[in-house]
């Protein structure tokens, strides 16, 4: 190369394009029609790809799902906040997600059918949610417990207004729904023990 001359830079390579299309065309699938109903074919179809590339990618439906629903939930660091502050500052943090990511919604409802969808949805609360618990909760030996309950209120919500569409849910502001659940998350959070 001439003395000068920057390299050309190096064009985006075709597997990386196609596996971003496949991964988007799953997340979309498996969010409107769950683990079970989503096949390889129409989510090759909706990334104007042949199904063998799907499979030559990611060898079957699990392992897609499982890389399409790859969930960082981002919480915050609860223990950087005022204790008081906690539950409304996990319960907004969380709102957020769900209305701005389809995947939640996607793993939601698969985890509620399938195997791996559970399996997938159990590892994101042993692995993001119980660690970040561990910055308020009063008694570790407690963690598991309360942290379990913050889930059921956090998923309970997400099941009725994002998976059911339970019209007073639905209807519900993101305001109106910090201001009911938040006292909860926080009492489940740092209350001493019943």
């Amino acid at each position: 190369m001439p003395e000068g001359n920057s390299p050309a830079p190096a064009p985006t390579r075709r597997s990386d394009a196609t596996r971003t299309a496949i991964l988007d065309a799953a997340r979309e699938r498996f969010a409107a029609d769950g683990y079970e109903r989503a096949t390889i074919r129409a989510i090759a179809k909706d990334a104007n790809i042949d199904p063998s590339m799907v499979m030559r990618y990611y060898g079957n439906k699990e392992r897609l799902f499982a890389a399409a629903v790859s969930l960082d939930l981002r919480l915050p660091d609860l223990a950087a906040l005022p204790r008081e502050e906690v539950g409304r500052t996990l319960v907004s943090h969380f709102i957020a997600l769900w209305e701005e990511n389809g995947e939640l919604t996607a793993i939601l409802r698969v985890s509620a059918t399938n195997a791996a969808g559970a399996e997938r949805m159990q590892g994101v609360f042993r692995d993001q949610l119980l660690p970040v618990a561990r910055q308020v909760c009063p008694d570790p030996e407690q963690v598991p417990a309360r942290s379990a309950l913050c889930a059921a209120q956090l998923l309970g919500l997400a099941l009725t207004r994002y998976v059911l569409r339970f019209p007073p849910a639905v209807a519900l502001t993101r305001e109106e729904i910090v201001a009911w659940l938040a006292p909860t998350v926080q009492r489940y959070l740092t209350a001493p023990s019943p």
